[in-house]
């Protein structure tokens, strides 16, 4: 049976939960990270030299990267309504979920990094007001991204229907709705901002049973 390490709080390792239930993927979890197993403990360094989580282990093949687990699991159960067949005829259809996967590691996380340690994590360090103010500027930024890719397929991030590329961006979209962005700076006093192709899409997610069960574990 697939092995999971890492603690379920993890965004990270919410991503991977998710995205079993979704597939019905039996599986054993181990808790490893802050609070729980010591990921510098050298068994589980010597699975990730990263000493980051989620690790799976199935049998002998040993696979870290949120992201990369997601892609495997998809390939692994034939979801190819996840994310489509790796040849010719499906290539841009695939190529677009994997372009968002691929976004949400790069310009998503780095916009809400500082702002959310800030304002979520209250995290020791992360308290220049003005180093929070440009970071939710820019996460404020991605949103209006999002929301206008939404308001483009009529349902979700990729395509219309949900795919693989919805759980990572669902879960920095649940990361933005979490987080009391309202409280700081320029937006001190108002109501979050409003972006409502996004507020549709996260009733949609809030409503799957996998996204009850994981996603929305917490905002870490």
């Amino acid at each position: 049976m697939l092995k999971i390490l890492g603690k379920a709080s993890s965004i990270n390792v919410r991503k991977v939960l998710w995205a079993c239930a979704e597939m019905d993927v039996p599986y054993v979890r181990e808790d490893w990270g802050a609070g729980f197993q010591s990921t510098d403990d050298p068994a589980f360094a010597a699975l990730n030299p990263n000493r980051l989580v989620p690790v799976v282990v199935d049998g002998d093949f040993v696979l870290w990267e949120s992201n990369a687990i997601l892609r495997w699991l998809a390939a692994r159960e034939e979801r190819f309504d996840l994310l489509p067949r790796a040849d010719a005829q499906h290539a841009r259809e695939r190529a677009r979920v994997e372009q968002w996967i691929d976004w949400q590691a790069t310009d998503f996380n780095a916009a809400w990094r500082y702002a959310f340690l800030a304002l979520a994590r209250r995290a020791p360090g992360f308290d220049d007001a003005k180093q929070v103010e440009t970071s939710l500027k820019s996460w404020a930024a991605m949103l209006a991204i999002i929301d206008g890719q939404l308001q483009k397929t009529g349902g979700h991030i990729a395509a219309q229907e949900f795919t693989l590329a919805d759980i990572p961006v669902g879960l920095g979209v649940h990361r933005w709705m979490m987080t009391p962005v309202e409280q700081f700076g320029e937006t001190a006093g108002h109501e979050r901002p409003a972006f409502p192709h996004v507020g549709a899409y996260y009733n949609r997610l809030v409503a799957r049973p996998a996204f009850q069960s994981h996603g929305s574990v917490g905002v870490a």
